[in-house]
C-alpha cells in the first residue's frame, strides 16, 4: 500500500531521492536528512502504516528484523560508543512524518548532540507497578 501524500512512501517508491543504506522487498533504510549524530539512519516498511499503533504484526516483524543488521553496519562503519533506537508515535511523542519509522542514532558521548534521558517521577510510586501492569495486560 502506498500513500500518495506520504514523503516516506515517495522515498520508498523511488519518487524522491534518499541516501540508501539498505533495501529489500519489504524494508528500506536510509540516512535521516536531519542527522542528529553521524550515521543517524531511518528504517521504514515499504508498506504505508501510520505508526506502531496501526502496524500489522507481520509488517513490524519485517522492520524490526532488519534493525540488528543495520545497527551492526553502523557500528562497524563509525564505531559509536552506543546507539539509541527509537520510534515516535503520534505528534505528542514527536512524530512528524506519519509513516512508521525507526531511528538508529549512533552515540559518541555526552556532547554528541542527542539527549535522551529519563527522569523517574515520584508521583508513580513503585508500589503501584503491579496495578499498572495489570491495567495494561488486561488490554492484551
Amino acid at each position: 500500500m502506498h500513500d500518495k501524500d506520504c514523503i516516506f512512501c515517495k522515498i520508498a517508491a523511488g519518487e524522491l531521492p534518499s541516501a540508501k543504506v539498505y533495501e529489500d522487498d519489504q524494508v528500506l533504510a536510509f540516512m535521516d536528512i536531519g542527522q542528529v549524530t553521524k550515521g543517524h539512519t531511518l528504517i521504514i516498511p515499504k508498506t504505508h502504516t501510520k505508526n506502531i499503533y496501526e502496524t500489522p504484526p507481520e509488517v513490524a516483524q519485517e522492520v524490526f528484523a532488519r534493525v540488528p543488521k543495520v545497527a551492526n553496519a553502523i557500528k562497524e562503519a563509525f564505531q559509536p560508543a552506543g546507539m539509541n533506537i527509537l520510534s515516535n508515535t503520534e505528534a505528542a511523542a514527536g512524530q512528524t512524518v506519519f509513516h512508521l519509522h525507526v531511528h538508529l542514532i549512533p552515540r559518541y558521548g555526552k556532547d554528541d548532540g542527542f539527549h535522551a534521558t529519563f527522569e523517574q517521577h515520584d508521583s508513580i510510586a513503585s508500589d503501584h507497578l503491579g496495578e499498572l501492569a495489570e491495567t495494561i495486560s488486561s488490554k492484551i
